[in-house]
């Protein structure tokens, strides 16, 4: 058999289910977080549900940091003996500093074998679109193709979500455009969105619920007719995950609803649920996966 040739690389912002990364491949770089005095490698040391149960007692907020350039270039170097070329997706650079330190890692490593992609998104679009190149290299794509045909798609990969609070956002200064709803005198509920790489705000609506509602709206507008493929995200809140998946799944192609990591929760905070989604016409991926079967052991 010869050696797959095109290895793809995430990094832990893009809160993939561990079974799946597995199956597909994926080489997952985490990002650590500084939680109760201790660094923790996102998703290796600390899982989720220990996070979710732990942060509502901490008395400092926990911090997260990117990377150092010498892990990826490890990662890299390791890959890079079994495989042609590396294609490396990550969180965008607007909310992390990981993008810049992949680039520098990919030049300590071969920079003309590995390709590293700012995907100007996070978490379940991240995921996606990681999935959706992992998908085009089992096709034979080369890394070239692989990196223009994520580059065009990033695009149209849409993230919509609503928060408990905005206090995680503005805490961990990744609010971006949002910080206009901050102080608002009215007890509202923001939709938000990922644009240009930074959380914006779509619109206001007086409870969660309607904001639920909103999103699973607005990710049933990208439908061109043959579906989506979606991840619905959530920070320990699997009851409202479920309610969108269910209303998501008829024209879902590919759905799979999957707990936001400690780093990405230590930003967004408890309580937030979202969708990220493209149009299936554009690579359908083919998963399904039951939220019961993603349940840490």
């Amino acid at each position: 058999m010869t050696a797959r040739r095109v290895a793809v690389v995430t990094d832990s912002t893009a809160d993939l289910p561990p079974q799946l990364v597995k199956a597909k491949g994926i080489t997952v770089v985490p990002l650590t977080l500084h939680f109760e005095g201790r660094s923790l490698l996102d998703g290796v040391d600390i899982r989720p549900s220990e996070f979710y149960r732990k942060l509502p007692n901490v008395t400092t907020h926990p911090t997260t940091s990117q990377p150092a350039p010498g892990r990826f270039a490890e990662t890299y170097g390791r890959l890079l003996t079994d495989y042609d070329e590396v294609v490396s997706i990550h969180i965008s650079e607007k909310l992390s500093g990981t993008y810049a330190s992949a680039l520098q890692g990919a030049e300590m490593a071969d920079a003309k074998r590995v390709h590293v992609i700012d995907s100007h998104l996070v978490s379940m679009s991240l995921g996606l679109l990681t999935l959706a190149a992992t998908e085009m290299a089992l096709q034979g794509a080369d890394a070239e193709s692989v990196a223009q045909q994520v580059g065009a798609m990033r695009e149209q990969v849409q993230t919509y979500f609503s928060v408990a609070t905005l206090e995680f956002l503005r805490r961990g200064g990744r609010i971006g455009r949002a910080s206009a709803l901050l102080g608002s005198v009215l007890q509202v509920k923001p939709v938000l969105c990922i644009r240009d790489g930074v959380v914006t705000p779509l619109e206001r609506v007086r409870t969660f619920d309607r904001a639920l509602n909103r999103v699973v709206e607005l990710a049933r507008e990208v439908d061109r007719g043959k579906g989506l493929c979606v991840i619905v995200g959530h920070a320990d809140a699997e009851a409202d995950a479920e309610r969108v998946a269910r209303e998501l799944e008829p024209v879902a192609e590919t759905l799979m609803i999957q707990p936001l990591g400690p780093v990405v929760g230590t930003h967004a905070g408890p309580g937030v649920v979202g969708v990220g989604c493209y149009p299936a016409d554009i690579l359908g991926l083919n998963i399904k996966l039951a939220a019961s079967a993603q349940k840490p052991a």
